[in-house]
């Protein structure tokens, strides 16, 4: 992102596999930007994310030759921090901190779930796909000020 503010709302969504809920432009309405990391389903799920806020995606496993547009990894790059993107996150090959990134963003396991590790945050957004086992449904807001980030889960409705 070009654009200088001191506030970006970013919405971190993954494993959609070709649905989006309705409840989704709601709760993203207003970011600044959206993640989307990987299992993305049908393209037209970009399109529709689109309407809302620019949009980073990777390819998920699940993506195949509809996804070939998408890379397996991307850099977002959000105010004066920088987010490295992928699907699984068992297929990071660097060591993000010695890299220079605040964030690591991913999907895959269709669980949400936030850590700090060696100074990064590491985020998986969950699935805000069709259900996947208990798992519950679920998307993340991210908030960035200077190189401060503050991550929420955001469960969505059956």
């Amino acid at each position: 992102m070009t654009e200088k503010k001191e506030k970006y709302r970013v919405g971190v969504i993954s494993d959609t596999h070709g649905m989006l809920r309705p409840e989704v432009p709601e709760i993203l309405h207003g970011v600044d930007l959206i993640l989307h990391a990987g299992d993305v389903g049908k393209m037209e799920i970009l399109h529709e994310l689109k309407k809302t806020a620019p949009v980073v995606a990777v390819q998920g496993n699940m993506d195949g030759r509809r996804a070939a547009h998408l890379k397996g990894t991307e850099i977002a790059e959000i105010g004066e921090i920088q987010i490295y993107m992928l699907h699984d996150l068992w297929l990071l090959d660097l060591e993000p901190a010695t890299a220079g990134f605040h964030a690591v963003v991913s999907g895959h396991t269709h669980q949400p779930k936030m850590e700090e590790k060696n100074g990064v945050l590491y985020l998986n957004p969950g699935s805000a796909g069709p259900r996947r086992f208990d798992y519950p449904i679920s998307l993340a807001l991210l908030e960035v000020r200077g190189k401060r980030m503050k991550a929420e889960i955001i469960e969505i409705g059956a």
